[in-house]
């Protein structure tokens, strides 16, 4: 027997099939580089085709038929209006330059949706490009940083590391899964590879402090892979390894981002001893970054003071 849900689901999948034959009967498409509810703003670019021109735009819009299954949770731009013969129109937004919504019930894929980026800038509508751009300069960013953080790794540690680092895919439940069982092999790994407690911590604290120099925005999910790893040990070993020998700048580093996360601050009210907590605070002053300077000023490292 058929679950109702399931007959719903596929019988109305969006395909290229039901994108034609709106474009052949369209006598009227107008594109306008905005979400739906801007589309009737006179301060965003807009272009109106007809006739030859929509067969043009129709050789671009060709998708993977059946959808994607989903919806994104954006508003979607530009937007595609189609006007038919008789007044009815349909309404299509570009996803990330890479999907179309509004044809069948989820959203479905472009096959080239690189081309019609593409075909949109020839025609004067040139903020597809520039978001494909500025996307590409992210990823090409978020991949430089990513290794620098493998790099970084203590001995032994790159594969692992590697693995712990892959960005997320389209299954994020998988990804998800994945994550984990690669935090486990690189705890275990790093168990295996540092079994002093002192020397473990030291090592991981170093690499902890690689995030703190980062330019590029907040932590990413395989710094916190190495905060929650100290997080783990005893919080009497972390301090015992920071008055054991002289700290070096990186892990500095990596203890201001450890005592300034909620999971340290909770258990230890942002109280830390002597001699860590002038260690820390003078490292601060003299080579902290702008965030190691804000929490020291709101006290997460002990008694509140101002730095200049």
């Amino acid at each position: 027997m058929i679950d109702r849900e399931t007959v719903r689901m596929t019988e109305n999948v969006p395909t290229t099939a039901q994108v034609q034959d709106a474009l052949n009967r369209a006598t009227r498409v107008v594109i306008v580089e905005g979400s739906p509810d801007e589309v009737d703003s006179n301060d965003l670019t807009r272009l109106v085709l007809t006739g030859d021109q929509i067969a043009d735009l129709a050789r671009h819009l060709a998708i993977v038929d059946g959808g994607t299954g989903d919806n994104c949770r954006c508003r979607g731009w530009p937007t595609i209006t189609v006007h038919g013969p008789d007044g009815e129109t349909a309404c299509w937004t570009l996803h990330h330059q890479t999907g179309l919504r509004g044809v069948g019930n989820c959203d479905a894929d472009l096959r080239d949706g690189p081309a019609l980026t593409e075909w949109l800038a020839r025609h004067g509508l040139t903020g597809s490009q520039r978001a494909q751009e500025r996307l590409a300069e992210e990823e090409a960013e978020a991949e430089a940083r990513r290794m620098r953080w493998i790099q970084a790794a203590p001995a032994g540690l790159a594969d692992a590391a590697a693995d712990v680092s892959q960005p997320p895919g389209r299954d994020d439940e998988a990804w998800s899964r994945q994550l984990d069982d690669a935090e486990n092999r690189l705890a275990a790994l790093v168990q295996q590879h540092y079994p002093d407690a002192i020397e473990r911590i030291r090592a991981l604290l170093a690499w902890a402090g690689i995030r703190s120099r980062e330019s590029s925005g907040g932590s990413m999910w395989y710094d916190i892979a190495v905060l929650r790893q100290l997080h783990d040990e005893s919080s009497d070993l972390v301090l015992a390894a920071l008055a054991a020998h002289p700290p070096g700048p990186a892990q500095l580093d990596g203890a201001s981002e450890l005592f300034g996360t909620l999971e340290w601050t909770k258990v230890h009210d942002r109280q830390l001893p002597e001699p860590q907590r002038s260690m820390l605070i003078g490292h601060i002053q003299a080579e902290g970054t702008d965030a190691m300077r804000r929490r020291l000023s709101w006290g997460y490292y002990g008694a509140e003071r101002t730095v200049d």
